[in-house]
């Protein structure tokens, strides 16, 4: 079986003796920092992922290729960042697959744009809008770094002007009030284009639900993502002590024609019956 090979431009992670981890994109020339000593890019472009390398000062290091939930946790953050385990649902409801244009607002840390262009490429585009530019600055930033900026445009705007785009596949609001949006969103969203949006209060998910009927999208639904790992200790198998627990409600919708959707009802409680 052939093996993979580290190649210029790459982004690999590089973990060290005690678990730290290091993510690097290779460059010819250029070296990587680390607390237990030096490596090479040279060293590493063309040779194979997986294996144990040494650094300047003698430690180990493990190289490999990263997974997209490690990209997504090991940015520079500056707010909080959208987990992968709402990343996952988000990109399933809004049906992302390549070729697809997707607007996202704002742009955070970055975290979720580089889910959404792994996704979308190679022919795709994700157009990212930040109102701070301190935020896109550092989300520019995170993408380079995980090699994925040919997929991505990133806009300095205040979103209540509207977007430049139009017919685009999916919308998802990462923003404290989405509801004031949903008109420039529903502007720029193709007729059955999807729509999602997170908050972190239930208030927030009634003020959305209220604007989105008001908007005439349909279909909503809304979840809550819980995550609980276990550690790999196969005599002594049980759960973390510390889980990924509330993060955000997610709210997803449908761009559709004024009552398209059946109403949602509500089920009538059945009188209990406890005996005479």
């Amino acid at each position: 079986m052939p093996k993979a090979l580290a190649q210029a431009n790459d982004t690999v992670l590089l973990i060290s003796e005690d678990g730290k981890k290091f993510y690097t994109k290779l460059i010819s020339g250029h070296r990587q920092h680390t607390h237990q000593g030096i490596i090479d890019h040279d060293a590493l472009i063309g040779q194979p992922l997986g294996r144990k390398l040494t650094s300047t000062t003698g430690h180990s290091f493990i190289v490999v290729e990263p997974s997209l939930a490690e990209l997504m946790k090991a940015i520079k953050r500056k707010t909080q960042i959208i987990y992968p385990k709402e990343a996952g649902r988000i990109i399933f409801k809004l049906n992302i697959y390549p070729g697809r244009r997707v607007i996202e607002a704002g742009s955070g840390s970055g975290a979720l744009t580089i889910a959404l262009a792994r996704f979308v490429s190679p022919a795709g585009r994700v157009y990212s809008y930040e109102l701070r530019r301190e935020m896109l600055v550092n989300a520019q930033n995170n993408v380079e770094k995980a090699g994925l900026s040919d997929f991505v445009e990133f806009k300095q705007r205040d979103i209540y002007d509207g977007f430049d785009e139009t017919e685009v596949d999916a919308v998802f609001l990462d923003v404290r009030e989405p509801w004031d949006y949903l008109a420039q969103v529903k502007a720029a969203l193709k007729q059955s284009g999807f729509f999602g949006a997170i908050v972190p209060t239930t208030n927030q998910v009634s003020e959305l639900l209220k604007a989105l009927k008001a908007h005439d999208f349909g279909g909503m639904e809304i979840e809550e993502n819980f995550l609980r790992s276990y550690k790999p200790v196969p005599n002594r198998l049980r759960p973390r002590d510390i889980m990924v627990g509330h993060t955000g409600y997610l709210i997803f919708a449908r761009n559709v024609e004024p009552g398209a959707f059946p109403e949602p009802r509500s089920r009538r409680r059945e009188p209990d019956n406890l005996g005479t």
